[in-house]
């Protein structure tokens, strides 16, 4: 797996190479699979503010998450100091080239410090392949190589089986149930000290 981008490709997108997938840096033309995916009854299960109308969607990919993706990459470019900066990376197959989740990383504001996250969703049409354990390894393998980040979190509900499963295989380690919103969650580190990839 290696990070195909300080530089990149030829127009200068930003990706990360995993085995089977790409992650790359979020796209207008993402949108309509963004929202699609955000509308998926497993995702909403589990992700219910995220099936907002289309118009929204294209709000914050506009005017925030394309935005603070360069913002991101840029930090990343210069020092390596994120500070509270997201990345939000899309899951690419390699295979037909399309965009079948995401992989993102931000502060967790109910997280205690050090409250830096990693969160993923894959298309139904996708899971069971191994491809959201790829993405989370490679987004791992990422900062902890060209960031100044020291520890990751992670968080998934209780019932969400697949994600707890992606999350352990990860190589994160179980540190506690937490509520947020009248929900359980298993909350889950990695330390880059600890890492191993």
């Amino acid at each position: 797996m290696n990070s195909s981008n300080q530089a990149g490709s030829a127009d200068n997108i930003f990706t990360i190479d995993c085995k089977d997938v790409l992650l790359r840096e979020y796209q207008i033309s993402d949108i309509d699979a963004i929202y699609s995916i955000t509308h998926q009854p497993e995702i909403v299960e589990y992700l219910p503010g995220w099936n907002v109308s289309r118009e929204q969607r294209l709000d914050w990919l506009l005017n925030y998450e394309t935005v603070e993706n360069k913002q991101f990459l840029e930090a990343v470019s210069k020092d390596g100091g994120i500070e509270n900066l997201r990345l939000r990376l899309g899951i690419i197959s390699k295979e037909t080239g399309e965009f079948i989740g995401w992989c993102c990383t931000g502060i967790k504001d109910e997280l205690p410090p050090s409250n830096r996250e990693i969160m993923f969703a894959i298309s139904k049409d996708y899971t069971n392949k191994g491809y959201t354990t790829q993405a989370v390894q490679g987004i791992i393998k990422y900062l902890f190589e060209h960031t100044d980040i020291e520890q990751l979190n992670s968080i998934a509900l209780l019932r969400n089986l697949p994600s707890n499963r992606v999350i352990r295989k990860c190589g994160f380690d179980f540190q506690t149930i937490i509520e947020i919103r009248q929900e359980q969650y298993n909350h889950y580190t990695i330390s880059k000290s600890k890492w191993r990839y």
